[in-house]
């Protein structure tokens, strides 16, 4: 895939691929990616970097990205993934969907 760099066991994925300018900010934008991811983790590469640089992205964004990943997989997923250069705005997004999705995985999840 022309959009992912692959460092030994280590898959980093530019944003920067999926931004318009940059912002990076549609669901459809982002299933591209979050198969990609998802083919990196179920095929037990190493860590997978996410590359925010010079990129912003939007809350839809990254549920399609993450919050799938995690109804899918579990919260451990997030194990794997390294966000970097990331902006304060995209962290707090982060943390609000890895919260919310780890929640509703649980409640779905859990006798």
């Amino acid at each position: 895939m022309m959009f992912m760099k692959q460092i030994a066991s280590t898959v980093k994925f530019p944003l920067s691929h999926f931004a318009a300018g940059h912002l990076a900010g549609t669901r459809a934008i982002a299933v591209p990616l979050r198969v990609a991811i998802e083919q990196a983790y179920c095929s037990k590469s190493g860590d997978i970097i996410l590359d925010f640089k010079a990129v912003e992205v939007t809350q839809s964004f990254m549920d399609e990205v993450i919050g799938r990943l995690i109804l899918s997989y579990g919260p451990d997923v997030l194990k794997k993934l390294i966000f970097k250069n990331c902006s304060n705005d995209v962290k707090a997004i982060i943390k609000f969907i890895a919260a919310d999705r780890s929640d509703q995985y649980l409640k779905q999840n859990t006798h």
